[in-house]
């Protein structure tokens, strides 16, 4: 019988991404998540003032996201880092990105506590 899945279908990570980028190493791929979501809390907090580095602090959680298969989070990083370099309503695009992340440290906590 095969193993439940980590995380519900309609999951906001991508586990298949997650596991081909961590070599199927379940160990890493805990180790990973929960190192994504430390550093999504510290990105978040050193953004929420909307400081002049936002675009950079939020071109960084991109990256992250996306290695981890948090895909709805790097969209919405690369939402908030256009919004910075346009100001097109950054404040909105940080709003945003919050909710991603919340979502995301959300799926990794039940991951993480099985």
């Amino acid at each position: 019988m095969p193993s439940p899945p980590l995380a519900p279908i309609d999951s906001p990570l991508d586990l298949d991404h997650l596991s081909r980028m961590t070599l199927g190493d379940s160990e890493l791929e805990q180790e990973v998540l929960a190192m994504f979501a430390e550093q999504a809390v510290r990105l978040l907090a050193a953004m929420t003032a909307l400081p002049a580095e936002t675009g950079a602090l939020a071109h960084k959680l991109k990256g992250s996201a996306r290695g981890i298969g948090a895909f709805a989070v790097a969209d919405a990083a690369a939402g908030l880092e256009l919004a910075v370099r346009t100001g097109n309503n950054p404040p909105r695009a940080f709003a945003a990105l919050r909710e991603a992340v919340a979502e995301v440290r959300a799926a990794i906590a039940t991951i993480l506590k099985h």
